[in-house]
Formats: C-alpha cells, sequence, structure tokens
C-alpha cells in the first residue's frame, strides 16, 4: 500500500467516548444496563405522550458528562489521519461532538443520529440551542414548550422509534461503498441500520476492521478484529496505517 493513500471509512459508536467519561448504554456499565428503566428516556412515543417522561429527559440532558468531556486518544488518533492527508470520513452513533472537539473537520464528520447540542419543535420544526432551552429548566419549565407553536420540544437527535435523516444515510452509505478501509470503532453494530454500513463496506471489497471488546454480529465478516483498548489500539492503527505509506 506504499504510497497509495486510501480512504479511510471510520463508524463510531459509544465505546470510543467511554474513556472520555461519557457512559455507554449496553456496556457493563452502561445506562441501560445498570438502570433498564432508563431506556423509555429515548423512545420516542414515549417522549411525546408522557409529561413525566420529558421532564426526566430534560434533567438528563442538563446533567449528560457530554458536557465536561474532553475528547481521548481514540477520537485525537482519528483526527490525525486527517492532519496526515488522507482522505478520511468518519460516520458516528454519537452526539457528543467529541470528534470534532478533537480537531476531524465537520464537514468530515456524519452524525448519523444528530447532535445533542441542538433542539427542535416536534410541531413546528422551530430550531434553538440545547443551551437555550437548558436555560429555561434551570429558570423553572421543566417541560419547556416551543415559542413560537407551544409545541413539544426535543433534543436534536434520534431516539427510538425515529426514522434517521434519509439523506444523511444515503450519505453515509456511499462513503461505506466507496472507501478502501472500514474501521468499525466502539459500536455493538446491533443498531440498524447504521450497522449495516459494516456490511455494506465489506460487500462493496473495503477491508473490515472491527475494534470492539465484545463480540458483534458482524465479526465473521472482519478482516480483523481488534479486541485491545479503543485508546490503546487506535492511535497504534492510526501509527501503522501513515508508516505503511510511506
Amino acid at each position: 500500500m506504499t504510497g497509495q493513500k486510501p480512504m479511510i471509512g471510520v463508524l463510531t459508536g459509544a465505546g470510543i467516548s467511554t474513556d472520555s467519561g461519557i457512559p455507554d448504554f449496553r456496556g457493563p456499565n452502561g445506562v441501560w444496563t445498570k438502570d433498564p428503566a432508563k431506556e423509555r428516556l429515548f423512545t420516542l412515543d414515549n417522549y411525546l405522550s408522557d409529561p413525566e417522561v420529558r421532564k426526566m429527559s430534560w434533567l438528563a440532558r442538563r446533567d449528560n458528562a457530554a458536557w465536561q468531556a474532553q475528547p481521548n486518544a481514540g477520537h485525537l488518533a482519528l483526527a490525525e489521519l486527517e492532519r496526515a492527508g488522507l482522505p478520511v470520513r468518519i460516520i458516528t452513533q454519537n452526539i457528543d461532538g467529541l470528534h470534532q472537539k478533537a480537531g476531524s473537520s465537520p464537514r468530515k464528520v456524519i452524525e448519523l443520529h444528530g447532535t445533542m447540542f441542538t433542539v427542535r419543535c416536534w410541531s413546528c420544526d422551530d430550531r434553538t440551542t440545547m443551551k437555550e432551552a437548558l436555560d429555561r429548566v434551570a429558570a423553572g419549565e421543566a417541560d419547556p414548550p416551543c415559542l413560537k407553536c407551544g409545541g413539544i420540544l426535543k433534543s436534536g437527535t434520534i431516539m427510538f422509534g425515529e426514522p434517521l435523516n434519509a439523506e444523511v444515510l444515503d450519505q453515509a452509505a456511499k462513503i461505506a461503498m466507496a472507501c478502501q478501509l472500514f474501521w468499525a470503532v466502539g459500536t455493538s453494530l446491533t443498531v440498524e441500520p447504521a450497522a449495516t454500513l459494516a456490511a455494506i463496506a465489506a460487500k462493496s471489497g473495503a477491508e473490515l476492521t472491527i475494534v470492539n471488546a465484545s463480540p458483534t454480529p458482524y465479526d465473521v465478516i472482519a478482516d480483523r478484529l481488534v479486541k485491545e483498548p479503543i485508546g490503546e489500539a487506535l492511535p497504534g492503527m492510526v501509527r501503522e496505517l501513515i508508516s505503511s505509506l510511506g
């Protein structure tokens, strides 16, 4: 591969952010593992129909560890690929913005599940910042309604039962089809349609590497399985790739 610059597609899940102090959902210390009832806060039907769920959701957003989180060695390693001049696109299931904070260009990061930093009205689609909404919560509004139409506000993230943005998903699929290397990092590869991107990449001829401590449904088609901690594995993989290109 010396001298060539392969296109690299990277799918990241919650596991890449645990070293930044953001717990994952399904791992041994995951949010839902410790408290299965909290999954209700992430389900659209429950959120829209139950004001108490919305009140708890606003408190969870306020207390989200991502507000104080900093990029870790995994995020920084992926940003190094871009700085080295390699064609890389990051497709993330995370909503924490840590890839951009690490130095990856926002235009090179696709946020499949949206972002925690915006808010939209379910009725009129008005958009505001999460900070504005949380300021209202702090001022005493337990479930702040839309200031334009009075509708239900929700974060700019994708909940269970809510379809992914078709344009964003199509963009991600095109990257999976076009890349020569596809790394699935810190994801259980159980949440569809994001997980299918690994199969699309492999079917399109990409070399598939899965970096995850636990087995995934796609391990059987992977060219390489990496079980080491992400914060150690990714910097090594990036150094190895850059070195191989001379």
